[in-house]
């Protein structure tokens, strides 16, 4: 299983969206260089309100570009970095990846964490977005499409252009869970 990075993305400050970049550094155990996410414990501020001693298994955020194109189609314009992801894919079914799945983009290796859990901050950017980025499905599940999180196992720089190549963990597979 693979596909392409149409874009990396990354903000020093705390911001929902991330500006768009020539490339990012990944460091291992960290995350993107320079990007407010970026740690060894969590950084996202409901989290460290929580436990700022919790892992960060939130270091990088990836988004399927396709999802841009479904929300387009509901009337909603929508970009790479947007929606504060640090690489933007397109051809490889990123919510469909077990947990613990690695994904090599050059010289990079990531491991797959879990799913992003939408907030309110979705809406605060696009009114009505959040409904678009999180349902449910047929049996009543929650079905979140806001992208995958991961950790940086070894570190490298990512680019526009860079296939993503998918290894999956040995079996059994777990299903993502919001991390």
């Amino acid at each position: 299983m693979s596909g392409t990075v149409t874009a990396v993305s990354s903000n020093g400050e705390y911001s929902f969206t991330k500006p768009n970049r020539d490339s990012i550094t990944l460091l291992a155990g960290l995350g993107v260089e320079g990007d407010v996410h970026a740690g060894v414990t969590v950084k996202h501020r409901s989290r460290v309100a929580q436990d700022p001693t919790q892992p960060n298994l939130r270091q990088v955020h990836l988004v399927q570009e396709e999802l841009f194109d479904e929300v387009g189609a509901a009337g909603f314009t929508v970009a790479p970095g947007d929606l504060g992801e640090n690489i933007t894919t397109r051809g490889i079914d990123l919510l469909a990846l077990p947990a613990g799945t690695l994904l090599r983009i050059g010289a990079a290796v990531l491991e797959v964490t879990g799913l992003r859990n939408p907030c309110l901050q979705i809406d605060n950017f696009r009114q009505g977005l959040l409904k678009q980025v999180v349902g449910r499905d047929e049996a009543g599940n929650i079905v979140r499409k806001a992208g995958v999180m991961s950790i940086v196992k070894e570190g490298g720089v990512v680019r526009p252009g860079d296939v993503v190549e998918a290894e999956l963990p040995s079996g059994p597979h777990r299903p993502l869970e919001r991390v």
